[in-house]
Parts: C-alpha cells; sequence; structure tokens
C-alpha cells in the first residue's frame, strides 16, 4: 500500500482530526469505521491521528486508534517525528508505553538527529524519558518460555515470565524495592526460581552487549537485576529470616548519620562485576563511583538510576527513605528530616533511624535556629537601610526648601509691593 499523500484528506478524515482534538472517542470510533476514512492519513505536516492523539496526551484515543491498525512507527512528518516522540513530548507516561507495548522503534532519529528518549530529556520529560529507556518487550522475554534447539525444557518456565517482567520494568533500582518485589511473589521468592530468573538476566545482559546495535545501558540494568536476584537466592539458602533479612541488612544505617553502608557496598560490587570491561558505560560508571568515599555524594544508586532510567540525580522529587519510591510525601513526625511513601516503609526503616532520629532532629532545629537569626538580622539591615534612605531623603527636601524663593514673596517689579522709606 502506498503511503499517503501529505494534506489529501476526505472529508471523514478532516472531521476526524478535529474530532481527536476534542477527545471524543465515540465519534472517532464511528468515523474510523467510515469507507472513506484511513487510519494513518497524514494532514498537512504529515502528522497521523495517533500521533496527534499522542500529543495532545489523549491515552484513550491512542488506544482506539491502535486498535485500528495505527501505524506506530510512521515517520512522515515534515520533521521526522514519530509517535513515540511526540508522547515524550506530551509528558505522558501511559501513551509512552503504550507506544512501545504496540512495538515502537525507540532508536530511530527525527530530521535534527534526535531519538524519543532524547526528544522527551530536552523538553523536561524525565519520566517519559524513564519509561523509554527501561522498556522491554514481554515478547523478548517469553522467547525464553520456549525450548531452544535440541532443549528438552525451556531456560524459564512460562510462570515465571510475568513476575519477572514485573521486575525487569521497574524503574526504581533501589536494590529494597527489587526485594520487595521479588518477596511479594510466592513463585519468584524461592532458590530455584531465582537461579533460573538470574540466569536468563545473564543470557540478555550478554545478548545486548554482542548485538549488532549493542546496548549498554540494558545489559547494565539486567547484569543489575541479576546480582540482585542472586543475592536473593543467597540469603534465601543461608539465612532463616529470609528476605526480611536482606531488606534489613540494605536499609541498616551506620550510628553516627544512618548511611546504608552495606547498601552502598553491594551497589558498587554490583557494577564492578559487570563481566563487560571494554564498555564505555561501566569506566563512566566508575570513574564517577571510585574516588567517592563512602557515605558522601554522588552515591552509587544515584549515579546508577541516572546511566540507566536517565532521571537527573533526584532534583525533581522527593524519594522515599527505605524503598526509593518517588513522589514520598510522608516525614517522621520527630525528625522530619527522613521521607517515606507510607507508614510501612517507616515502620521498616525505624529498627535503623530510631539511633539516628535525635540527633537529626537536633541538626534541623539547629539549622532553623540559624536561619531564622539569618532572617532577623536580613530584616534589621534591611530596616537600617530604609531609615538610611529616608533621612537622606529628608535632607535633600531640606537644602531644597532653603534654596528656592517663599512662597509669599513679593514680586520685585511690583511698585506697590515696596515698602516707604521712613521720615
Amino acid at each position: 500500500m502506498s503511503t499517503p499523500k501529505k494534506g489529501n484528506l476526505s472529508p471523514s478524515e478532516d472531521e476526524l482530526f478535529v474530532v481527536i482534538t476534542a477527545g471524543n472517542v465515540q465519534e472517532a470510533s464511528r468515523l474510523l469505521g467510515c469507507k472513506d476514512v484511513r487510519v494513518n492519513c497524514l494532514d498537512e505536516y504529515g502528522m497521523t491521528p495517533l500521533m496527534h492523539a499522542a500529543y495532545k496526551g489523549k491515552a484513550d484515543m491512542c488506544k482506539l486508534l491502535l486498535q485500528h491498525g495505527a501505524d506506530v512507527n510512521c515517520n512522515e512528518h515534515e520533521h521526522r517525528y514519530t509517535a513515540l516522540m511526540f508522547a515524550g513530548l506530551s509528558g505522558k507516561t501511559d501513551i509512552t508505553w503504550m507506544m512501545l507495548d504496540a512495538g515502537a522503534e525507540t532508536d530511530v532519529v527525527n530530521s535534527v538527529g534526535r531519538t524519543a528518549a532524547q526528544m522527551a530529556a530536552f523538553v523536561g520529560q524525565h519520566d517519559c524519558v524513564t519509561v523509554i529507556n527501561n522498556f522491554f518487550s514481554r515478547a523478548r522475554l517469553d522467547y525464553y518460555t520456549k525450548p531452544q534447539g535440541l532443549e528438552k525444557e525451556p531456560k524459564l518456565p512460562s510462570k515465571l515470565a510475568g513476575p519477572l517482567h514485573k521486575v525487569i520494568m521497574s524503574t526504581n533500582l533501589n536494590p529494597v524495592k527489587m526485594v520487595m518485589l521479588v518477596k511479594e511473589n510466592p513463585l519468584v521468592a524461592e532458590v530455584e526460581a531465582l537461579e533460573k530468573c538470574r540466569r536468563v538476566m545473564e543470557l540478555i545482559c550478554e545478548k545486548c552487549i554482542k548485538q549488532q546495535d549493542m546496548n549498554e545501558v540494558l545489559a547494565m540494568k539486567m547484569h543489575y537485576i541479576s546480582c540482585v536476584l542472586g543475592k536473593c537466592a543467597s540469603f534465601l539458602k543461608d539465612r532463616e529470616d529470609k528476605l526480611d533479612g536482606l531488606v534489613k541488612s540494605l536499609l541498616k544505617g551506620r550510628d553516627r548519620d544512618g548511611f546504608p553502608v552495606y547498601q552502598e557496598k553491594f551497589l558498587r560490587e554490583c557494577i564492578r562485576k559487570f563481566p563487560y570491561c571494554d564498555a564505555t558505560l561501566l569506566q563512566q560508571l566508575v570513574r564517577s563511583i571510585a574516588p567517592v568515599e563512602i557515605g558522601n555524594d554522588p552515591t552509587a544508586l544515584s549515579v546508577l538510576t541516572q546511566a540507566i532510567t536517565g532521571q537527573v540525580g533526584f532534583m525533581d522529587a522527593e524519594f522515599c527513605t527505605s524503598c526509593g519510591e518517588k513522589g514520598a510525601e510522608k516525614r517522621c513526625s520527630l525528625c522530619k528530616m527522613v521521607i517515606y511513601c507510607d507508614q510501612a516503609c517507616q515502620k521498616m526503616h525505624w529498627f535503623t533511624h530510631k539511633k539516628v532520629c535525635k540527633t537529626l532532629q537536633e541538626q534541623r532545629e539547629e539549622q532553623e535556629a540559624e536561619s531564622a537569626e539569618m532572617r532577623l538580622q536580613q530584616s534589621r539591615e534591611e530596616s537600617e537601610a530604609v531609615k538610611e534612605a529616608t533621612g537622606s531623603m529628608r535632607e535633600l527636601s531640606v537644602e531644597a526648601n532653603g534654596d528656592a524663593p517663599p512662597s509669599d514673596a513679593s514680586d520685585p517689579s511690583d511698585a506697590s509691593s515696596i515698602p516707604a522709606a521712613d521720615n
């Protein structure tokens, strides 16, 4: 089928674009059933209905268009934009995910040489960047659930594919969160299952490095997940408290400031064990982390998160101290210095936080007192400045009045105003 010409629209197709802008899914569904409506028609700029819906953030409309066979990878746009690029520009993570799940290609570039992730990053839509950089289709994982070649059984039992895919797609790389995802699924939280999942992660990591279009970022993420799964298996073998013990180990902070030393060492070890020493990403991570003393910034988690998800540091939102989930809003009622998702995360962290809570409270109170004193001093200085300015204005006013003639002075040219001479 030939590519539709730009701007060559039927009246019904013109109406479809209007309906998409209005967000009327029911009317759009009716129009898509008309014979003279092509789901991949192009407006005068080369935009398809799907591109319009994605850019305008209409998730239901995008879903409808995809169901009718919309081409998610069409890039006839005048600047070679794709629907995924428009989804990233819109800032809608659900639409970005929808485009990816429909088969959107992530490495296509537009007329200025930018990918969808780079376009989203350029306009500050970092959540969409994270979704794009972390996407791994379920179909790619399902490949390992089928016997290959002479294999009698698959490398990954099909019942593990769903839970493992959930771990892979997590954009929260905090190891505590990863362990919690494993812990909440009994199918995965067994030594044998974990070993199989870990082995599949290693195979995917190897494939990402050795394929023609090498993907070091995805390889590093798969390697990191395999390390977490391996650590879970180790604790299940050796510890009676099982994964609860691993969570506590990762959360436990040192006495003087609560910094989770074990977590930092574990993350550094994961990076160090990346099996492909020539990888550019590995060298960048090592250069960023190696000179930093444990307990200082940047932490291994922040560096790894930025490398894999594309999030620039942790400036846009608050993150849970326990699990690292974005958007945490609750604070410890005593020190008000640490943040949690909910009471469950606070309770999980209390065993170690209670050792430094009072110290943090005192630090906060001291900082607040210093800030109050600074504000008071600033207020005094501003008040003095106002007084000085007011005094200067008064002096100028007096000087100006001294130079001016009296308001009741007579006009010397008026003879009648001259007093008579004394006899």
